[in-house]
């Protein structure tokens, strides 16, 4: 009997599973959870496919910031080949509490970029609300770089004006991001990225979760092909 209601599964992209609930996130003012995070990073992997880029599920950045054992966590490490990447972004989330599933109340963004030499954190709350959370996850990934980067927080990330578009704006960035990467055939390692964030507006940001919402659709929507 299939299931239906919140728990309804509507789409399998690549390792994402996304569900009804996941919808209707998108359709109010609401605070994403780790599932559409997971699927618009796996979809901007898609859009700019390069063994360069590396944007980290949710789930994984958590855990570089919270597992307690560091030989486990090596192991964990390892497959990512953090050593040979030039960007990579994780989402930061200020849950603490291994045993709360998508627990947390902030989205924030670190970006690597080996050119630079430096973690850039981008928050979207006028506090830097994830600052300790997006240092302790520097501290972690640094050694995996093989790099002796900075870390530095991004004097003007674009601010949100309510309490639930954090995670879009860590999308909305994550994805400028990208667009820049790909594009500049010359990178300045001090300004990097960061005169294409004027883009992220708050209006800007308001289409972008309707985008996603009509992209989940559109992806729902289209022929299924068999192997």
């Amino acid at each position: 009997m299939a299931k239906s209601g919140a728990d309804e599964k509507i789409l399998s992209y690549n390792d994402v599973v996304l569900r009804r609930s996941d919808l209707d996130i998108l359709k109010g003012p609401n605070y994403l959870n780790d599932r559409i995070i997971e699927f618009y990073f796996s979809y901007l992997s898609s859009l700019f496919p390069s063994d360069d880029i590396l944007l980290v599920p949710p789930s994984i950045a958590f855990w570089i910031k919270e597992c307690p054992d560091p030989e486990s966590l090596k192991d964990f490490m390892e497959p990512l080949h953090l050593s040979r990447r030039k960007l990579i972004l994780l989402p930061i989330n200020d849950n603490s509490d291994v045993c709360m599933a998508e627990g947390g109340s902030h989205w924030s963004l670190l970006a690597f970029d080996r050119n630079s030499n430096a973690f850039v954190h981008h928050d979207s709350s006028s506090g830097c609300m994830n600052e300790y959370h997006a240092k302790q996850v520097y501290k972690v990934t640094l050694p995996y770089t093989s790099s002796n980067a900075t870390y530095r927080e991004c004097p003007n990330t674009p601010q949100q004006v309510n309490g639930y578009d954090c995670g879009v704006y860590v999308l909305a960035i994550a994805r400028v991001i990208c667009q820049w990467y790909a594009s500049s055939e010359t990178q300045d390692a001090d300004t990097l990225w960061f005169s294409h964030l004027e883009q992220v507006t708050p209006s800007a940001v308001s289409v972008m979760r309707n985008d996603i919402l009509g992209l989940i659709k559109g992806l729902m929507a289209a022929p299924k092909t068999v192997a």
